[in-house]
């Protein structure tokens, strides 16, 4: 029996008794992965082992990860620092619902110690998001290419954004531990700048994208940047069999970057 909170270095994680069941999934969910990290290793070049994360349910896989950001960030010597979280793959894999959802999971749990467990004060939160669409190039830009009816019908492949503003922001924000970043109005169809701001209680930064992990030009450096590197390769057939097929297939050759394959039984069945 799980008798009162589990303790980490600098918060409290928080499970209740009355969630005794959460707690015992949870557990065996890390011991799986501890399973899967010991037997089922994948060399590329001479990089570690990538590790796979596959759960019997996507619930499971939110618990996982945010399980494992959690002691991470709770182990961060310096308060200041910042441990960024690349997170690649298709159009339609889910990334942005994943993202959101461990984030949420690590904002609930995190509890600075200098804050009693029952305290009504509410805590900073210590994970954000950095969606890469806000990198979109400008409709405008767009128009000013040489082929601008191929420009806007090819728009989501890698030369319609702009990488070295990403590399930038991302810079900015190992340097200086804040940095205001574009988003993107799907409803305009034009990034609006400075519509996100990371600050320096943010510990955690995870940053989605399709192209995170390519091996090309300044995608490269972008790459390096990422204090770890997760990839969601499901997605939907039918958006493997329409345009976005050339987008998809190329994503799919930077799976081998990744430190972490995130896969969920929901979604494949």
């Amino acid at each position: 029996m799980l008798a009162g909170p589990l303790m980490f270095k600098g918060a409290t994680y928080l499970r209740q008794s009355s969630s005794f069941s959460l707690s015992c999934r949870s557990i065996k969910c890390r011991q799986r992965l501890v399973l899967k990290k010991n037997n089922k290793q994948i060399r590329c070049n001479q990089k570690q082992e990538v590790h796979v994360v596959e759960e019997r349910c996507i619930e499971e896989v939110y618990d996982d990860l945010s399980d494992r950001l959690l002691l991470t960030v709770t182990g961060l010597q310096d308060p200041n620092s910042k441990y960024l979280v690349g997170l690649a793959g298709p159009p339609g894999a889910g990334k942005s619902t994943l993202s959101s959802e461990v984030v949420g999971r690590l904002n609930k749990l995190w509890i600075p110690k200098t804050l009693e467990p029952d305290s009504l004060v509410q805590p900073d939160d210590i994970a954000t998001v950095l969606p890469m669409d806000g990198f979109h190039l400008y409709r405008s830009q767009l128009d000013a290419m040489e082929n601008l009816e191929e420009a806007h019908a090819r728009r989501g492949a890698p030369w319609t954004f702009n990488p070295d503003l990403l590399l930038k922001c991302l810079q900015t924000l190992r340097t200086k531990g804040s940095v205001h970043a574009p988003s993107f109005d799907h409803g305009v169809g034009d990034p609006v700048e400075d519509d996100i701001f990371i600050s320096i209680r943010h510990k955690l930064v995870i940053v989605e994208g399709n192209y995170l992990f390519l091996e090309e030009g300044i995608w490269k450096e972008i790459a390096s940047i990422f204090n770890e590197k997760w990839k969601k390769p499901d997605v939907p057939k039918w958006r493997s069999e329409y345009n976005d097929r050339p987008n998809v297939e190329l994503i799919m050759q930077s799976k081998k970057n990744a430190d972490l394959v995130i896969k969920s039984a929901d979604f494949q069945s």
